[in-house]
């Protein structure tokens, strides 16, 4: 294929990228940015492999067809609970492949002008420290997403002196790379630190924290893979790099400001660790109520918001929950949904869920959106939702304090799913579980809306 054929179709699938990106900003026009991301991933392979930048054409087949599979079987077997974790894990599959391309830039390629050179080295060193740093981030956040270790925060005395240490030996190795003092020596030892770094970046965050872990470890592979093309002189590799590295800053601003956190501190690994949890802490006595009861409270009420979790996800309730919807409505009455911007462990979690189950969009209302109206709500239904509706976030001294949240107990009457009075995900306890316009339907989230949609 010649090279203007080639430069044709990057940047026609550069154009479809960011098509894909515009589709994914509403769910209306998700399913259509999907299919953009798709045809554009698929154009841009084949024009890379048709280049005359490709040999050992037999190998990358092989090799695509092995890794297709693992992808098409992980992508069948996977739940959406899993989601977020299975996420976590690919991100740092794009963090060492940009670690692996940058030694082999650095051992293989051709000779240089000397200003050509010292780029070349500076492009190496970034995507090297960018990849291991994603590399072990992801891990540990897939670590913590899947429970495979504890999601409280890492808090190593001295720890911010510890990032801070580690990025300036950073600063020092690369300026001696690049002056060609200690060469491959440097690189390696850099890519120690920086595993060590991405390590404890991520460790020092707490388990509320990681929708927010996630979006920016997906910020950091798009800037590894942008450090990639530049390594691989891709330009086509440089724009989706870019495209996926600001997306996944952006998004993390603003989830950053929903959790009313500091986007700096994010990045620096810093936040989630000044306060700790009181998960055993009591606020009186709780009230339950059956299924028959809520059934009977719901067709009493005019006004009804649901507000799902990452509860409703594990049980996969929303099934019954969209049927529970569709016949109030029929009964005249107004439902509608509140989502918080972190519900769930991955930004849009339930939005996803709630459109698998044929829930009409116009009343999936975001945080902002629905807030205000909680006052004038006869029923709400909190089902397997815990730290976005939990009132401690206005008080001082616990790891959410400070984040907005759904004010669902200013509602009229709260009905709140859960399988037990445990505390939630951030390990606090929830004072809206013992106020008196709170009750607890305890037991599986999709067992206790089936009795309620039979009482209906």
């Amino acid at each position: 294929m010649s090279q203007g054929l080639i430069t044709a179709a990057y940047i026609i699938a550069a154009i479809l990228f960011i098509a894909s990106l515009n589709g994914l900003s509403s769910q209306e026009s998700a399913k259509r940015g999907n299919y953009f991301g798709i045809i554009g991933m698929i154009i841009a392979v084949i024009a890379t492999i048709a280049s005359s930048q490709v040999s050992g054409l037999g190998y990358i087949t092989i090799a695509m067809a092995v890794g297709a599979g693992i992808g098409v079987r992980l992508a069948l077997k996977v739940e959406m609970t899993s989601m977020p974790e299975l996420i976590a894990i690919l991100h740092s599959f794009v963090g060492l492949a940009a670690t692996f391309i940058g030694f082999n830039s650095y051992l293989d390629h051709a000779v240089l002008a000397p200003a050509a050179q010292t780029i070349h080295d500076v492009e190496v060193f970034l995507g090297i420290f960018i990849g291991a740093v994603t590399f072990t981030g992801s891990i540990v956040a897939y670590c913590k997403l899947s429970g495979k270790i504890n999601s409280a925060a890492l808090s190593l005395p001295g720890k911010n002196w510890i990032n801070i240490a580690a990025v300036t030996a950073a600063a020092l190795l690369l300026v001696a790379f690049v002056s060609g003092d200690l060469g491959l020596t440097a690189l390696i030892i850099m890519t120690v630190i920086a595993l060590a770094f991405g390590w404890h970046l991520v460790a020092s965050i707490g388990g509320a924290d990681m929708p927010v872990v996630v979006s920016m470890l997906n910020s950091y592979s798009g800037w590894a893979a942008a450090a990639t093309g530049f390594m691989l002189a891709n330009d086509l590799l440089i724009i989706t790099g870019a495209l996926v590295g600001s997306s996944g800053a952006i998004l993390s601003y603003i989830m950053c400001k929903a959790m009313n956190r500091s986007f700096v501190s994010v990045i620096l690994g810093g936040f989630g660790t000044e306060t700790f949890a009181q998960g055993d802490q009591e606020y009186g006595e709780h009230h339950e109520t059956t299924a028959q009861e809520v059934a009977a409270s719901l067709n009493a009420a005019k006004n009804i918001i649901i507000v799902p979790g990452y509860g409703m996800a594990v049980a996969q309730a929303q099934y019954p929950v969209a049927e529970i919807t569709k016949r109030l409505r029929a009964k005249g009455k107004n439902v509608r949904f509140g989502i918080h911007p972190v519900a769930g462990r991955l930004p849009g979690h339930m939005n996803v869920l709630l459109a698998e189950s044929k829930v009409p969009y116009d009343i999936v209302l975001e945080m902002d959106e629905i807030n205000e109206d909680f006052p004038e709500t006869d029923v709400v239904l909190v089902i397997g939702a815990n730290d976005t509706v939990n009132p401690a976030a206005n008080e001082p001294g616990t790891p959410i304090s400070g984040m907005p949240v759904l004010s669902v107990w200013e509602a009229e009457k709260v009905v709140v799913f859960k399988r037990s009075m445990g505390a939630g995900y951030a390990g606090v306890q929830n004072p809206l579980f013992f106020k008196d316009n709170s009750e607890m339907l305890l037991g599986d989230a999709k067992a206790s809306v089936d009795a309620i949609l039979a009482s209906l």
